[in-house]
């Protein structure tokens, strides 16, 4: 018997949609025809459990390429399809026998079926100029082929096959410049997309492969290498990650990230996630113990590689990791996600959402538990990857920052190793109000800082922030606990008592019209000029008023086409040193200006700014020298 037949639908349109738009990738259609081939055998499996007619088998997927006839077979020992079933779901596309076994089976939660739309099928027709379909049902005394070129129509015949399942044959597209069809032909190649989007498919996948094995003579002596055709089976079936945790070991997980992401080192940390409820997902999480050598480019890109029922879906889900944890490496494996008809784009990001935030919990989590108990493990990460946690608090203004900000570690001028903030205010002084910090590169700077002048005196402790972010977090975070963070360059600190403040202040309208004519010598320069509430053994500092500090102003004029922002500069002047009685009496003398412009200036130059005039800046210092040393 042989019949042709007009597809149900606007055959031609459709297949020309699935060949040309639905799918992106077209070597995706091996994985689409053996997530068939599983679901055929699911059916199989499942239904040989209550029907007595159906005997057990050894379950396998078979691929065999045959290069003289351009040929790619791929078959099952699955259920099968009866006529009308080749009618009904190949014949009509987008008609998924798979989505209407599901619902039937809903109740049973071990039955795992891949496919739902019944169009995975016709992804081969992005590789074949014609497709065979043979198959026998056991429900079917006859066997059946299905041929169809992608036209409008497909014939179907009477064959002879004995054994129940599916097999079907692509005859390879003619090569072309733009595409080589025979590299689907290549033993390489089928392993690769094998490996990559198919290996953990529960059963074998198997091949006929050329292996090259050693023979050896008499004296067991190696002889030659003998090219030989094995058996192989491709797939590993059971992955890691959907093993008990007891059953795997750190080794295990080290050897899989390994493997898997390319790196010759263990990670820093391994987490094995099983979640189950309402939305039931597995997940294997890794920080690799060396940083990524791209990781700060432009071109990295975040994410965790997505599988679903153990078949590959995509490579980079950004979805599944925020932005502040763009290193972490891994993967997430999930029935419950709701694909696109093409299996490559999530419809239901809300899926992703929940998963998201949950990793981020358990990365959180994970992290906390290592600063509790092993502290050195911990600085070791956040010596490479504290900043992205700050930049964790910055974003979204501040969401996350009650989250992170105990994970925060910092060097500081009182103690010799990273302390966190909670250590921090542990160690505060009993009459400290605030927290305080400084930006710079190391202790030293610090130090040597003139603002740093009363908080020494004083014996309060500052913390030593060296990321170009810093002062952006802690502007987020503005409080610890009950203590306000202050930067020690900027604003009033707060620390002199109320009779240090009342003899300040006195001194301040004493010397008003001297502080004002300081002020007008740099006419554009300072916004204020004032007697210092934070100098001890300085002569003078330059701050900045609240909101845009100098480290904010340098890091964002720093950007690429950024905004010329400025801080707002307050000349402060230590009404204690000598050099104050001196400029009071260039003042009198009128004598001022030189001497305020060269004082700015080395203000300037202590807070790392660059001189305005440094011409002019050198040839009032030789003038300065030549009238002093006359």
């Amino acid at each position: 018997m042989s019949e042709t037949k007009k597809f149900k639908t606007e055959t031609k349109r459709l297949l020309d949609l699935m060949i040309n738009s639905i799918y992106t990738n077209k070597e995706i259609f091996l994985r689409e025809l053996i997530s068939n081939a599983s679901d055929a055998i699911d059916k199989y499996h499942y239904m040989s459990l209550t029907d007595n007619k159906l005997e057990a088998k050894d379950y396998e997927i078979r691929i065999t390429p045959n290069k003289e006839e351009r040929t790619l077979t791929i078959s099952d020992n699955g259920i099968g399809m009866t006529h009308d079933e080749l009618v009904d779901h190949l014949g009509t596309i987008a008609k998924s026998g798979s989505l209407e076994f599901m619902k039937k089976m809903e109740e049973n939660k071990d039955i795992d079926i891949i496919g739902q739309f019944g169009v995975g099928f016709y992804s081969a027709f992005m590789v074949a100029k014609k497709v065979v379909v043979k198959t026998k049902s056991p429900f079917d005394d006859k066997a059946y082929s299905f041929t169809s070129e992608g036209t409008d129509s497909y014939k179907l015949d009477e064959i002879e096959k004995n054994d129940t399942g599916t097999e079907i044959t692509l005859y390879l597209r003619d090569n072309n410049s733009d595409e080589n069809y025979d590299i689907y032909l290549e033993q390489y190649k089928l392993e690769g997309l094998v490996k990559k989007y198919s290996d953990y498919v529960r059963y074998p996948i198997k091949m006929m492969c050329k292996r090259m094995n050693p023979t050896y003579d008499e004296e067991g002596k190696f002889k030659e290498s003998v090219e030989t055709l094995e058996d192989t089976t491709l797939n590993s079936m059971i992955p890691l990650w959907k093993k008990n945790k007891s059953e795997v070991k750190e080794e295990d997980l080290n050897s899989f990230y390994k493997q898997k992401f390319n790196d010759y080192e263990n990670p820093l940390f391994s987490m094995h996630v099983n979640v189950e409820g309402n939305l039931t997902y597995n997940a294997l999480i890794f920080i690799p113990k060396k940083v990524p050598y791209d990781l700060y480019s432009d071109q990295y890109e975040k994410g965790l590689q997505l599988y679903t029922k153990g078949v590959f879906i995509m490579d980079k889900c950004k979805e599944l990791i925020p932005d502040y944890l763009k290193f972490v490496k891994g993967l997430v494996d999930s029935a419950d996600l709701s694909l696109n008809i093409s299996r490559e784009i999530l419809q239901q990001n809300k899926q992703l959402t929940l998963i998201s935030k949950n990793i981020e919990k358990k990365i959180i989590t994970e992290l906390s538990k290592t600063m509790k108990n092993d502290y050195d493990k911990y600085k070791e990460f956040f010596k490479s990857y504290g900043v992205y946690l700050k930049y964790g608090i910055y974003e979204n203004y501040g969401e996350k920052k009650d989250d992170l900000k105990d994970l925060l570690v910092y060097k500081t001028v009182n103690e010799e190793d990273y302390i966190s903030l909670k250590t921090y205010v542990n160690h505060m002084k009993d009459n400290q109000k605030y927290i305080y910090y400084a930006s710079a590169s190391n202790k030293e700077q610090v130090l040597s800082m003139p603002q740093l002048d009363l908080l020494k005196k004083k014996g309060y402790d500052c913390l030593i922030l060296s990321d170009g972010v810093d002062e952006f977090t802690m502007s987020i975070l503005n409080k610890y606990e009950d203590y306000e963070l202050k930067n020690i360059n900027q604003g009033d600190l707060d620390i002199l008592d109320e009779d240090e403040k009342k003899e300040l202040e006195t001194k301040q309208e004493d010397n008003k019209d001297f502080l004002e004519a300081v002020k007008k010598s740099l006419d554009g320069k300072v916004s204020d000029v004032i007697l210092s509430k934070r100098l001890v053994d300085s002569p003078v500092c330059l701050t900045s008023k609240d909101g845009l500090s100098f480290e904010m102003q340098k890091v964002l004029n720093a950007i690429p086409n950024g905004s010329d922002a400025k801080a707002e500069k307050v000349l402060e002047i230590n009404p204690n040193h000598e050099l104050f009685n001196a400029l009071k009496k260039a003042y009198a003398n009128n004598e001022l200006d030189d001497y305020v412009d060269l004082l700015y200036n080395q203000a300037l130059l202590m807070e790392g700014f660059p001189i305005e005039n440094p011409v002019e800046f050198s040839n009032k210092m030789c003038k300065l020298m030549i009238s002093n040393l006359k």
